[in-house]
């Protein structure tokens, strides 16, 4: 089973190195820096989703987005990487401190998607419950999965350390 849910966060982090360059670092880059296609893909899921933190990110998503790309981003290939390999105890304390950090910013985003008034926004955000749900369920992976590996690096036996005591 631990190998398995190595798999599956090694999933997690290698996805998360192209949808960070090609679509999240979107919300915050200047749009000449994408191809057309690219933006208009961008464009389509806002609209289809009804993403108003994609479509017309609030600055304090843009902030969320900039400490994704600048401490997150470089941290996926190594945690990629660790978890590739598995049985890697050296992940244990980085994968604590990425996964407490990333479900924490999911909380307001969630807020935003459930409880955000979108009547008076620029952009169509989701106005029903059906539509918050499905726009929830597409940022939920992002807190079920580092929930999840908080919860392995803290308790499985697989990442504790190993504490040498001599006996006298």
């Amino acid at each position: 089973m631990a190998r398995v849910l190595e798999w599956v966060f090694f999933l997690y982090f290698a996805s998360h190195i192209p949808i960070t360059i090609l679509f999240d670092s979107q919300a915050l880059l200047p749009k000449e820096l994408y191809p057309q296609a690219l933006s208009e893909i961008k464009e389509v899921y806002a609209r289809g989703a009804k993403d108003a933190l994609m479509a017309d990110p609030p600055v304090w998503f843009q902030g969320i987005i900039c400490v994704e790309l600048l401490l997150q981003f470089p941290f996926f290939f190594v945690a990629a990487y660790a978890f590739l390999m598995g049985k890697c105890r050296w992940i244990r304390l980085p994968v604590i401190i990425y996964s407490t950090h990333t479900a924490t910013t999911l909380i307001p985003i969630l807020a935003q998607v459930f409880f955000n008034d979108f009547s008076d926004s620029p952009v169509p955000g989701p106005a029903t419950f059906e539509e918050r749900m499905t726009l929830a369920t597409i940022y939920m992976p992002y807190l079920v999965i580092p929930l999840l590996m908080l919860f392995v690096m803290v308790f499985s036996d697989d990442y504790k350390p190993h504490l040498h005591m001599k006996s006298h």
